[in-house]
């Protein structure tokens, strides 16, 4: 379990860096669809980058790794609720929902719980 996670821990990072960085043009489309502000859009943006960054280093420094993946998970169950708000179809619901589930599993594998 512990590979698992640790594989979910980079798969998630490495992803939201991949998206908030290199795909940013689609995260201001996405987040005008949604009606939330540039500030919003940005702290989002911030929060998410930072956690990453958090997640890859707990790597080595395990011990933020569970705040990191929870308040990664909190802001993957915010996704889901944008597209929800919106009435995305099912499929643009995917990728955030994925993500909220390796989440919600490296937290529960660092908390000992499987």
């Amino acid at each position: 379990m512990d590979l698992l996670s640790l594989i979910f821990q980079i798969i998630v990072a490495v992803s939201v860096l991949y998206i908030w960085i290199f795909r940013y043009d689609n995260i201001v489309l996405e987040f005008k669809h949604y009606g939330y502000s540039d500030v919003i859009r940005n702290f989002v943006g911030a929060s998410k980058i930072s956690i990453s960054v958090i997640l890859i280093l707990g790597i080595w420094y395990q011990e933020f790794v569970i705040y990191a993946s929870l308040l990664m998970a909190f802001f993957m169950f915010c996704a889901q609720l944008s597209h929800l708000k919106v009435k995305n179809p099912l499929l643009k619901f995917v990728p955030s929902f994925v993500f909220l589930l390796m989440s919600l599993f490296i937290a529960s594998n660092k908390y000992g719980l499987i």
